[in-house]
């Protein structure tokens, strides 16, 4: 489902441009040639290179085109197993990423393509994205993917003053000029607002999400088998699943130390934490196992991928993600899709469609909330827990097939294509900047605005 803003300084995308996108792929009347532009494909950039490869999936089973476009470094060795077609033009330099030949290769290819998609902000692809779409007078969308949360603002206070500075000139230029700025969520969408007062896009709740999993039993044997054949001791365990990146804004910590509250209720309890861990978190996470007196009820896996992967799923009773900030989760939707109960905060921004479809629990994001989550879930019968389950597949059937996300998509960007820009349209693109007065950045810093 593809929903319009509601009232707000934010300019509203009309019937005529966003069409009919109830309407079937099948009724469109051509194949769209589409662009995906993205600092980097390597999964263990977490959900939204893992959203980009199932949206894209499901565009190529439909007829039409799809190519990515990264800042990855040509020899980079993720590239020979990403499933489309890539350009790596990278190395970006430094943590901003900034590559001249990007602006090159789409300043010569994007003729070839309908539309571009932008995947995140803050770094130069979507600066240059802009720049190129414009120049070629072709309609861009940009996912955000939780990037102007204002959870950051609130965490990284300097990093804000640092955004903050440059946000008139690039990223709110990249937003504003887009033919709509795409939310996985309405959460995601308000919070959105909250971040820089200065803040003009034309917003569109899109759905999203992941591939329907087999059911069939040979299937999730086989996945069972390819995890359990690493981890044969925890065959007989009641696993809690955690599976994402080892980052500070997961709530790792918070997941550690209330498991370590329930873990003595019954020794088969296990917690499986798989994941990358780029910040070198889980020295100081195993060290508070350890003095917990749970580090042997602790696996601490790595990053997972493929029937190992989805191994750990079908071997969890229940998935847990007590994240302070989470714009979707997309893991948290493969959990759904292999039947497994969710355990979450209310953080992450489908927490209420969990609650609605009874298809996990849902707790604040500080310790008292995550302690009291484990203990709830532990305190249900087994007919509860297996009831649940069968709520989480019907969850994920009824809102997050990809193929349903994919057709409200294609739709919108086929809507876009045909849409030409309006004169009140140019007229919003090409509002002046203002001057951002240095007491206003600093107020920024303050509390949220009412």
């Amino acid at each position: 489902m593809i929903e319009k803003s509601s009232s707000h300084p934010e300019e509203k995308l009309d019937d005529a441009t966003m069409g009919n996108h109830r309407k079937s792929l099948a009724d469109l009347p051509r194949s769209l040639r589409i662009l995906h532009v993205m600092r980097s494909v390597d999964p263990r950039a977490g959900g939204p290179v893992e959203g980009v490869k199932q949206l894209a999936g499901c565009y190529q089973r439909d007829g039409h085109q799809v190519e990515v476009v990264s800042l990855d470094a040509s020899d980079a060795p993720f590239l020979a197993s990403f499933p489309l077609p890539v350009t790596a033009v990278g190395p970006g330099r430094g943590k901003y990423g900034r590559a001249v030949a990007l602006k090159h290769w789409l300043r010569a290819q994007l003729p070839r393509f309908d539309v571009v998609v932008v995947n995140g902000i803050w770094q130069y692809h979507s600066l240059a994205a802009r720049s190129a779409a414009r120049r070629a007078g072709k309609p861009y969308v940009v996912f955000t993917h939780g990037m102007l949360d204002p959870w950051f603002r609130r965490q990284y206070p300097l990093k804000h003053l640092k955004k903050w500075l440059y946000w008139p000139w690039a990223d709110y230029r990249v937003l504003r000029d887009a033919d709509a700025v795409l939310f996985t969520s309405d959460a995601e969408r308000r919070l959105a607002r909250r971040s820089f007062w200065l803040y003009r896009v034309r917003e569109v709740v899109v759905s999203y999400g992941t591939s329907a999993q087999s059911h069939d039993a040979a299937t999730i044997a086989a996945q069972r088998a390819a995890f359990l054949q690493q981890y044969p001791q925890l065959a007989e365990r009641r696993v809690l699943l955690y599976l994402g990146r080892i980052h500070e804004k997961k709530g790792c910590d918070l997941l550690v130390r209330a498991f370590a509250q329930i873990a003595g209720l019954d020794p088969r309890l296990h917690l499986v934490m798989a994941g990358p861990d780029a910040d070198g978190l889980v020295a100081n996470l195993t060290s508070a196992a350890t003095a917990l007196g749970v580090a042997e009820r602790i696996t601490w896996t790595g990053m997972l991928t493929g029937d190992q992967k989805w191994g750990a799923f079908r071997s969890a009773e229940a998935f847990v993600l007590p994240s302070h900030q989470e714009n979707f989760g997309i893991a948290v939707v493969e959990a759904l899709a292999c039947g497994v109960p969710v355990l979450i905060s209310h953080q992450v921004n489908i927490w209420r469609e969990i609650v609605a479809d009874h298809a996990g629990l849902v707790a604040s994001d500080d310790q008292g909330g995550i302690d009291h989550l484990l203990m709830q879930w532990q305190g249900l019968s087994a007919g509860a827990r297996a009831a649940m389950a069968g709520h989480a597949r019907a969850c994920f059937l009824n809102r997050f097939e990809i193929s349903r996300a994919a057709r409200g998509l294609v739709a919108l960007l086929d809507g876009l294509i045909r849409a030409p820009r309006s004169a009140a349209r140019r007229q919003f693109a090409n509002l002046p900047v203002p001057q951002v007065p240095t007491a206003l950045i600093h107020a920024s810093l303050g509390g949220e605005p009412g």
